[in-house]
């Protein structure tokens, strides 16, 4: 018992640090590695060469997850500063009348399409304001996009987090890739109806049930499809790309509903100061993204060009390492990064190209270039920090057996009913952390070998994992944080939080039955 609270013990640490005293995810990260640090060298015999390979582990699995997060929020820094993110959500209201569906529109449709390429909360602190500004409460204006982006969170931001479950778990893309996009494809109609509640009760959410079952569906089966083909690490955005293509055709249907004879209507004033946008003007609002399909399809799909560039690979090989007190990690492979055609890498490519669209059309102002880098680094940093300190603590915890500890005292406390309580770990990962990265980073491996232990099917249990933790980080104080300051709600967090809260319970608890009736029917 002793040795499982020790081994507990980091963990715990990041939560009551995060959670009791609001510290920071890197500040609480940090205190977390060396807490297991601390742990692993006196009671779990690390060793200086354990250590050592540990952390060289750590840099390239840190690498593999952190140029898709620093080049996922350069583009979109490169996209915003030229103003395109504005002109495209200012063109969606105008697509139809109905406050309601204006409301989906933005806050579920758009805020997923910026989740596939941005994160780092970027969905709802951009549309959050435009919510306000179409006349909702500043708290619905933030608990909207809160809710909506959720679904897209482990596909999204370019594949970070399902990038880092990968990584942390050793397993194949197409083990976890179909289980993991159908846990939540089901999730997304269900938040459209949530969304719909949280603005006229159940009324409205029947009135609106049909344009969220069709946009929700629309948006799971592009997911699921381009995840299953190879391409995960656009899965979230051609999503998204997909429900704002379907957006047009289906509000006009809507509008001509015979069963939309309650319609209602939007603030009068709330468009009347925007300015005229012209097609020209949203193609190249859009000629970001644009490049980004292009590249990525290119590389994806024409093997010439993916043998070329697949050439530069960066990998280690570790051997056997054993810990003082005899446990045993196997020699073998570290994380590959194959360098030219790594998501980030063509994320860097396409911020470049874009940068060169935007300049030659003059929406940038004199200083762009520095502003972006800065606000690149600014909003990068904390979560870099973050996601270091906790890979390695993550990887100290492995090699020196505590994850082991840990997977065996889950297995014999939960038995049979462990796919059960699986979501609702990857949830308090995501919750205490902020981010579905984290948590895949703390408790990936733990789930897988918990899984293990139990003889369940790894996939389903690891699915579980990152679709619980997605749902739950939109309600992390992190994250609530950054979409509050923006909708004039600061200082208002709790209020966000008790909102936000049974709506993240309901969708955990929707992963936990999917996981459970999964593997009892496997069974």
């Amino acid at each position: 018992m002793l040795n499982f609270i020790l081994a507990l013990s980091p963990i715990l640490l990041i939560l009551i640090l995060m959670v009791g005293l609001r510290w920071s995810a890197a500040r609480a990260g940090a205190a977390g590695y060396l807490c297991g640090l601390i742990i692993a060298i006196l009671f779990f015999g690390a060793t200086p060469q354990l250590l050592a390979y540990a952390h060289m582990k750590a840099l390239l699995f840190s690498l593999d997850v952190l140029l898709i997060i620093w080049a996922a929020f350069l583009l979109y820094r490169v996209a915003d500063e030229a103003g395109a993110i504005r002109i495209i959500g200012q063109a969606l209201p105008r697509l139809t009348t109905d406050r309601g569906m204006q409301t989906m529109i933005i806050g579920w449709v758009f805020a997923s399409f910026l989740q596939g390429v941005g994160g780092f909360g970027v969905p709802v602190a951009v549309t959050s304001p435009l919510l306000v500004g179409l006349g909702l409460s500043p708290l619905a204006a933030v608990i909207v996009p809160s809710l909506g982006h959720g679904w897209a969170v482990t596909f999204g931001s370019m594949g970070s987090s399902f990038q880092a479950l990968l990584a942390a778990t050793g397993q194949p893309t197409e083990a976890l890739a179909a289980p993991s996009a159908i846990f939540l494809g089901i999730s997304c109609p269900v938040i459209g109806v949530m969304i719909a509640h949280t603005l006229g009760g159940w009324s409205e959410a029947r009135r609106l049930f049909l344009p969220a079952l069709i946009w929700g569906s629309v948006m799971a089966v592009v997911q699921f499809v381009i995840v299953v083909a190879g391409a995960w690490n656009i899965g979230a955005f051609l999503a998204g790309m997909a429900g704002l293509l379907i957006t047009p055709p289906l509000t006009r249907w809507f509008a001509r509903s015979a069963n939309n004879s309650t319609v209602q209507p939007a603030d009068p004033t709330a468009n009347s100061s925007l300015p005229h946008l012209s097609n020209s003007s949203l193609f190249i609002a859009l000629s970001a993204y644009i490049i980004l399909i292009v590249l990525t399809l290119t590389v994806q799909l024409i093997p010439p060009v993916k043998e070329f560039f697949g050439q530069v690979v960066i990998q280690a090989q570790f051997p056997e390492i054993v810990s003082a007190h005899g446990f045993v990690t196997p020699a073998g492979a570290g994380r590959k990064i194959n360098l030219l055609v790594h998501t980030g890498s063509l994320l860097f490519y396409t911020s470049a190209l874009a940068f060169l669209v935007y300049r030659r059309a003059r929406l940038y102002q004199p200083g762009a270039g520095r502003r972006i880098l800065h606000g690149t680094l600014q909003r990068v940093m904390p979560s870099s920090v973050s996601i270091l300190s906790m890979i390695a603590m993550a990887l100290i915890m492995e090699h020196v057996g505590m994850t082991e500890l840990l997977a065996r005292g889950l297995a014999q406390g939960t038995g049979a009913w462990f796919p059960w309580f699986s979501p609702w770990i990857g949830a308090i990962g995501a919750f205490m952390t902020g981010s579905n990265t984290n948590s895949n980073v703390v408790f990936g491996a733990l789930q897988l070998q918990t899984a293990r232990l139990l003889g369940l099917p790894v996939s389903l249990i690891l699915a579980a994992q990152t679709a619980g933790a997605a749902l739950a980080s939109v309600a992390a104080p992190a994250k609530v944080v950054v979409g509050a300051s923006t909708a004039g709600m600061a200082g208002k967090e709790g209020e966000v939080m008790r909102k936000l809260a049974l709506y993240t319970l309901l969708l955990v608890l929707l992963i936990s039955l999917l996981a459970g009736v999964s593997i009892g029917w496997g069974d």
